[in-house]
Protein backbone atom coordinates (compact mmCIF):
# COMPACT_ATOMS: atom_id res chain seq x y z
CA UNK A 1 0.00 0.00 0.00
CA UNK A 2 1.40 3.61 -0.91
CA UNK A 3 1.17 5.92 1.70
CA UNK A 4 2.82 9.64 2.52
CA UNK A 5 4.00 11.53 4.84
CA UNK A 6 3.81 15.18 4.75
CA UNK A 7 6.70 17.63 5.56
CA UNK A 8 9.51 20.47 5.13
CA UNK A 9 12.08 17.35 5.56
CA UNK A 10 12.99 14.45 3.37
CA UNK A 11 12.70 11.70 5.93
CA UNK A 12 14.33 8.55 4.15
CA UNK A 13 14.51 6.82 7.52
CA UNK A 14 11.42 7.52 10.20
CA UNK A 15 11.85 7.12 13.80
CA UNK A 16 8.74 5.74 16.13
CA UNK A 17 8.50 7.62 19.27
CA UNK A 18 9.90 11.11 17.66
CA UNK A 19 7.12 14.06 18.09
CA UNK A 20 4.73 15.84 20.13
CA UNK A 21 2.98 14.00 22.99
CA UNK A 22 -0.64 13.62 23.14
CA UNK A 23 -1.50 13.42 19.42
CA UNK A 24 -4.55 11.64 18.24
CA UNK A 25 -2.84 8.52 18.21
CA UNK A 26 -0.08 8.98 19.95
CA UNK A 27 3.72 9.45 19.72
CA UNK A 28 4.56 7.90 16.54
CA UNK A 29 5.62 8.42 13.08
CA UNK A 30 2.30 9.19 10.79
CA UNK A 31 1.12 8.83 7.09
CA UNK A 32 -1.64 8.55 5.59
CA UNK A 33 -3.21 6.61 2.30
CA UNK A 34 -4.37 9.96 0.79
CA UNK A 35 -2.08 11.90 -0.94
CA UNK A 36 -3.79 15.29 -1.03
CA UNK A 37 -3.99 14.99 2.90
CA UNK A 38 -0.26 14.55 3.80
CA UNK A 39 -0.16 17.35 0.77
CA UNK A 40 -2.30 19.76 2.85
CA UNK A 41 -0.20 18.78 5.93
CA UNK A 42 2.86 19.80 4.34
CA UNK A 43 1.64 22.95 3.50
CA UNK A 44 0.79 23.65 6.72
CA UNK A 45 4.06 22.68 8.19
CA UNK A 46 5.59 24.67 5.36
CA UNK A 47 3.60 28.05 6.84
CA UNK A 48 4.80 27.40 10.08
CA UNK A 49 8.45 26.93 8.79
CA UNK A 50 8.64 30.10 6.01
CA UNK A 51 12.27 29.42 5.37
CA UNK A 52 11.25 25.59 4.44
CA UNK A 53 9.69 23.74 1.08
CA UNK A 54 6.52 21.58 1.54
CA UNK A 55 7.28 17.76 0.43
CA UNK A 56 5.49 14.85 0.56
CA UNK A 57 7.36 11.28 1.57
CA UNK A 58 6.28 8.49 -0.28
CA UNK A 59 6.52 4.80 1.55
CA UNK A 60 5.47 1.40 0.27
CA UNK A 61 4.00 -0.07 3.20
CA UNK A 62 4.34 -3.72 3.35
CA UNK A 63 0.64 -4.57 4.18
CA UNK A 64 1.51 -8.28 3.61
CA UNK A 65 4.25 -8.67 5.95
CA UNK A 66 2.44 -6.39 8.60
CA UNK A 67 -0.36 -8.54 8.37
CA UNK A 68 1.36 -11.84 8.85
CA UNK A 69 3.55 -10.26 11.61
CA UNK A 70 2.69 -10.92 15.35
CA UNK A 71 2.07 -7.01 15.61
CA UNK A 72 -0.73 -5.25 17.35
CA UNK A 73 -3.10 -3.24 15.41
CA UNK A 74 -5.97 -1.32 15.83
CA UNK A 75 -8.16 0.53 13.44
CA UNK A 76 -11.17 2.86 14.13
CA UNK A 77 -13.68 2.30 10.67
CA UNK A 78 -14.70 6.07 11.40
CA UNK A 79 -15.80 8.60 13.86
CA UNK A 80 -17.40 6.44 16.73
CA UNK A 81 -17.70 6.27 20.10
CA UNK A 82 -14.51 3.93 20.56
CA UNK A 83 -12.85 6.38 18.36
CA UNK A 84 -13.67 9.53 20.53
CA UNK A 85 -12.83 7.94 24.07
CA UNK A 86 -9.41 7.25 22.13
CA UNK A 87 -8.96 10.56 21.18
CA UNK A 88 -9.82 12.14 24.14
CA UNK A 89 -7.55 9.91 26.22
CA UNK A 90 -4.62 10.94 23.90
CA UNK A 91 -5.51 14.36 24.40
CA UNK A 92 -5.73 14.15 27.96
CA UNK A 93 -2.43 12.59 28.20
CA UNK A 94 -3.43 9.20 28.90
CA UNK A 95 -1.76 7.18 26.53
CA UNK A 96 -4.14 4.80 25.67
CA UNK A 97 -1.46 3.52 22.40
CA UNK A 98 0.79 1.81 24.94
CA UNK A 99 0.76 -1.57 23.62
CA UNK A 100 -0.21 -1.20 19.78
CA UNK A 101 2.18 -1.30 17.02
CA UNK A 102 0.02 0.79 15.01
CA UNK A 103 -2.97 2.86 15.14
CA UNK A 104 -5.01 3.52 12.02
CA UNK A 105 -8.14 5.70 11.80
CA UNK A 106 -9.94 8.99 11.39
CA UNK A 107 -7.69 12.65 11.91
CA UNK A 108 -9.06 14.80 14.32
CA UNK A 109 -8.24 17.75 11.89
CA UNK A 110 -9.64 21.12 12.04
CA UNK A 111 -13.24 20.24 10.96
CA UNK A 112 -13.70 17.96 13.72
CA UNK A 113 -11.77 19.50 16.71
CA UNK A 114 -14.24 22.01 17.91
CA UNK A 115 -16.83 19.26 18.63
CA UNK A 116 -14.16 17.09 20.11
CA UNK A 117 -13.11 20.43 22.40
CA UNK A 118 -16.31 21.19 23.26
CA UNK A 119 -17.03 17.46 24.57
CA UNK A 120 -14.01 17.57 26.19
CA UNK A 121 -14.81 20.58 28.05
CA UNK A 122 -18.54 19.33 29.01
CA UNK A 123 -19.93 22.21 26.70
CA UNK A 124 -21.68 18.97 24.64
CA UNK A 125 -22.66 15.76 25.57
CA UNK A 126 -21.01 12.52 23.75
CA UNK A 127 -23.88 11.98 21.60
CA UNK A 128 -23.95 15.29 20.45
CA UNK A 129 -20.86 14.89 19.88
CA UNK A 130 -21.36 11.70 18.09
CA UNK A 131 -24.16 12.99 16.00
CA UNK A 132 -21.87 15.97 14.99
CA UNK A 133 -19.07 13.97 13.81
CA UNK A 134 -21.40 11.85 11.78
CA UNK A 135 -21.71 14.20 9.26
CA UNK A 136 -18.16 14.39 8.61
CA UNK A 137 -15.93 12.35 6.18
CA UNK A 138 -12.77 10.71 8.09
CA UNK A 139 -9.64 11.33 6.06
CA UNK A 140 -7.17 8.97 7.30
CA UNK A 141 -4.00 8.37 9.77
CA UNK A 142 -2.09 5.91 10.72
CA UNK A 143 -0.04 5.94 13.89
CA UNK A 144 3.34 3.49 13.36
CA UNK A 145 4.56 3.36 17.12
CA UNK A 146 6.90 0.29 16.59
CA UNK A 147 10.44 0.96 15.31
CA UNK A 148 10.74 -2.48 14.23
CA UNK A 149 7.41 -2.47 12.24
CA UNK A 150 8.37 0.48 10.14
CA UNK A 151 12.23 -1.26 9.46
CA UNK A 152 10.75 -4.17 8.49
CA UNK A 153 7.62 -2.72 6.38
CA UNK A 154 8.37 0.53 5.28
CA UNK A 155 10.12 1.65 2.45
CA UNK A 156 10.87 4.80 1.37
CA UNK A 157 10.95 5.22 -2.20
CA UNK A 158 11.07 9.43 -3.21
CA UNK A 159 9.83 12.77 -1.52
CA UNK A 160 8.46 15.07 -4.26
CA UNK A 161 8.62 18.57 -3.12
CA UNK A 162 5.54 20.71 -3.36
CA UNK A 163 6.55 24.19 -2.83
Amino acid sequence: MKVYHGSTLVVQYPLAGVGRDNLDFGKGFYVTDIYNQAKRWASVMMLRRPDSSAMVNVYELDVARLSSANYKLLRFEGYNSEWLDFIVSSRQGKKPWIGYDLVEGGVANDRVFDTIENYIEGQISKDIALGRLRYEKPNNQLCILNQQLIDECLSFEECIIIK
